[in-house]
């Protein structure tokens, strides 16, 4: 189904009846990639998945969108589909959204799978010190431009201009201060081998959170789908 918000055409898809359960998917991702949760909780669940801008069917923002922008599109489209204190659910860069959303409206709980959150000051590759460098010199700024799409992170490298530029916003902003808002129950699950969001930040989140819990997976980014059945077990305890 599509609908139009913020003058973008939104693709989701809406299954099952009962209480509300809003699934978020990750950055490059799509419907499918939260999916596997929804089929398991749409016998008591009404399900609702959608695909962000930029990704999926969904349209691309005609200008480069930060977190806020996507934190608004969620507003909207859960009064749009009347969704009801939805549990809120997401993966990585959906998580973060969730974050966001969470920290100033009304949802029954969260649950956050490898989400980053705080942004810790990192060693840079040589690469990107160069790149920099480039960056600064005269007459070269541009051609430090064109040298990002092939030194760049693989989801830069995939990404249009408009949503690399998104990316950037996105992934420099550090949320911890509407993680520290968030009252609701909150669950965390992470992959041990994680390395787009380090065990580490998990660790700082619970601590950031009222009412947060970390339960750590064997697995990589992508742990909750690695450990399905476990995931959904421990989702069934806790929603």
């Amino acid at each position: 189904m599509k609908i139009n918000i913020r003058g973008v055409s939104v693709n989701y898809i809406q299954y099952g009846e009962g209480k509300d359960i809003l699934l978020l998917h990750g950055w490059g991702q799509n419907i499918e990639m939260m999916k596997f949760i929804g089929d398991a909780f749409c016998d008591r669940f009404r399900i609702t998945i959608l695909d962000f801008p930029g990704f999926g069917e969904s349209e691309e923002p005609s200008v480069p969108w930060t977190i806020a922008d996507y934190t608004l599109l969620i507003e909207d489209l859960v009064n749009e589909l009347d969704l009801k204190r939805p549990i809120v659910m997401g993966h990585s860069f959906g998580g973060r959204v969730a974050i966001r959303y969470a920290s100033n409206h009304p949802i029954e709980k969260l649950v956050l799978f490898g989400s980053p959150c705080v942004r810790i000051q990192k060693e840079l590759p040589l690469s990107v010190k160069i790149l920099k460098k480039l960056k600064t010199l005269p007459g070269l700024d541009a051609f430090g431009e064109k040298m990002k799409k092939y030194i760049g992170s693989r989801d830069y490298k995939a990404a249009s201009p408009i949503m690399r530029q998104t990316l950037v916003q996105v992934v420099n902003e550090d949320l911890s201060e509407y993680a520290k808002q968030i009252e609701e129950p909150t669950l965390l699950i992470w992959g041990e081998q994680d390395e787009e969001a380090p065990l580490e930040e998990a660790k700082i989140l619970e601590g950031l959170l009222y009412d947060g819990a970390l339960i750590v997976l064997p697995g990589t980014h992508y742990a909750y789908i690695e450990n399905l059945s476990r995931v959904i077990a421990i989702l069934n305890n806790f929603i």
